[in-house]
Formats: C-alpha cells, structure tokens, sequence
C-alpha cells in the first residue's frame, strides 16, 4: 500500500550540520509528557525514515516542526528544504511560529520563501493543574496578541496544526469558527491522554464541537504518546468515533515517527488502523483517502 505520512520528524542534534540549535532533544533524559525520550534524542535522518515501513511504499510525507525553542525556527525549514532535494522527502513541511512574538510578519515572510512550506504549528497543549503532561506554559488562545495574529495565517494562506487537549476544545472551536479561512488540522487523534470512559466521553464531545466546522480535519497520529501499550483493540473506539464525527474524507494517518518508535515499529501502527478501518466496514476509497488522498488535499503534496 502507498503511504504519505502525514505527520513525522527529522532531525540532527548530535551532528546539527545546519546549526539549528536544538534544544529538547540536547537535554538527554529530562522526561517529556510522552515519557523518557533518551532513545531518540539522536539524529533521525531522511534514511533511516524511509526505511521504517517493510510492508508499504511511503510516497510522500510532512515533516512537523519539532521544537517550539529553536533560535531561528526558519533555518530548520531550511534544513527541509534541503533534504527534499536531495532526497524527494519530506515532501512539505510545516514550521513553528510564535504568534505571540513581534516578528511573527517577518518570520512568515522569510517562510513563504520557502516553495514547500505550508502551515504552521504552535502546540496549545495545556492543562493548569497537570503540569507535569503540558507542553506549553501559557494557554495561547487567551493571548490577546495570539488571538490577533492569527490572522496572519489566513493573509499567507497557511494552515494550521492543531495540538491540544480535550479541556481546551470547546474554547478553541468557539475561536476557530471565526476564522474559517484558516485550514486546520487536529494532530494526534485530539490528544485522548485519558481513556477511562469519562476522559473518553470528555474527549468525544470536545472534538464533536470541532467536527462541526468545516474546515477542520483530524490526524490518526500519536497513539503511542497517550498509551504506551496502544493496540487495536484500544485504538478501535477512538478509531470509530473520529470516522462518525469528521468522516474518513477529514481524516489522514501520520505515524509520528520517531516519537512513536519508542512504542512500537513503523508498520505495526499501520497495521492497527487498518484494522481498525476494516472493522467500522471504509471501503477501499476510504483507506486510501486517510493513507494518501486526504494529506495530499490538505497539504497541496
């Protein structure tokens, strides 16, 4: 089967021949809210991605900015932009911008000079009282000047990778529903770190309100980091209500490669959703939208 992997990193902080300046992935150890990453804090070239799948034909992918600390975020765009010549991956990327920052007009300017540049991701993932699985240190969508610059996405005609939790949802959908010419896309399934029933229900109902805007999708990514032990059969009811909310057209699978390697191996997560699409009865057009169609359309691949 043909694969564009929707959502995967690279990266180079043992070697950084493009000095991008690292930062989480130097600090060997220190725990993130996935767990220990010591395993993959190396460089995780173009290579040995490609190599991952034994069982499919990865044909394309988006690389997702990787560290929200970078000096210069651009110069890692750079850095992709580089390899795509080299070696056909990735093939679209999507970089990190602070939209609390007074540069964020001319960070953009210097992105959009970039031809395979196409959104941008500023994790929103908060929870006050566990800080411990935050990624963030402020709730950006209260920051008025976020807020405001928001905009600018739409003026360059980007899109935008949404990563939050499920407390957050209901606030971001009332925010996103003003700003429809904004494509998003919800990374890593809307981050389900609670699978009790309640956090489950929790879960469904914030995404439920995102479902409702048109212009949102949704990524199968990430299970790893919100279940260590992820399989099908904990993957299924997850798998099932993102169909029944966003439709398999809204729907696109993106390993989160090499996060999720320190759970499982590349083709096992395939497997999964496979599975798991047989199960709920897609047909063929339906897999091949979430494994290839729909991250083309979204991503202009």
């Amino acid at each position: 089967m043909q694969i564009i992997d929707a959502h995967h990193h690279l990266w180079t902080p043992e070697t950084d021949p493009a000095n991008i300046g690292y930062v989480w992935l130097k600090n060997i150890g220190a725990m993130k809210p996935f767990g220990d990453p010591t395993p993959i804090q190396r460089d995780y070239g173009v290579d040995e991605f490609r190599s991952e799948s034994v069982e499919h034909e990865l044909i394309g992918s988006v690389h997702v900015q990787c560290d929200g600390a970078i000096p210069d975020p651009v110069r890692e765009s750079e850095w992709l932009e580089s390899l795509q010549a080299e070696h056909g991956l990735p093939s679209v990327h999507v970089g990190f911008l602070d939209l609390t920052s007074g540069d964020a007009q001319r960070t953009l300017e210097r992105y959009m000079k970039l031809p395979n540049f196409r959104g941008v991701r500023q994790i929103l993932s908060r929870i006050d009282e566990r800080p411990e699985i935050s990624f963030v240190p402020e709730h950006y969508l209260r920051n008025t000047v976020w807020r405001e610059q928001f905009v600018l996405l739409a003026e360059h005609g980007l899109s935008f990778d949404l990563q939050l939790y499920p407390e957050q949802m209901a606030e971001t959908a009332e925010f996103l529903a003003q700003h429809t010419d904004v494509p998003v896309v919800i990374d890593h399934a809307g981050s389900p770190y609670d699978q009790s029933e309640v956090g489950r229900v929790k879960w469904k109902q914030g995404l439920a309100l995102l479902a409702e805007l048109p212009h949102c999708q949704i990524k199968l990514s990430g299970f790893g980091m919100f279940n260590a032990a992820w399989d099908v059969e904990s993957t299924l009811p997850l798998f099932a209500d993102m169909i029944e909310l966003f439709g398999a057209e809204r729907v696109m699978y993106g390993s989160n490669f090499p996060v999720d390697k320190l759970m499982r191996d590349y083709d096992f997560g395939v497997r999964v959703v496979l599975d798991c699409a047989e199960r709920v009865g897609l047909d063929a057009a339906a897999v091949e939208g979430i494994f290839c169609g729909n991250a083309r359309g979204f991503y202009s691949l």
